[in-house]
């Protein structure tokens, strides 16, 4: 599964340990970096603010 959406729709579990979600979605910053190894839920953690 790739995407938020899919995941909460078909009531399968998330949990998303780095809690960052939050506190980048009320920043004030413009640009961040997420620095994570390949296939390692960069593309799942975007979809994820997106939801948000």
């Amino acid at each position: 599964m790739q995407t938020f959406s899919e995941i909460r729709t078909n009531d399968n579990l998330y949990i998303d340990k780095t809690a960052y979600i939050y506190r980048m979605a009320n920043s004030d910053g413009k640009y961040f970096f997420l620095s994570r190894p390949r296939r390692f839920g960069k593309s799942l953690l975007v979809s994820t603010l997106q939801s948000y």
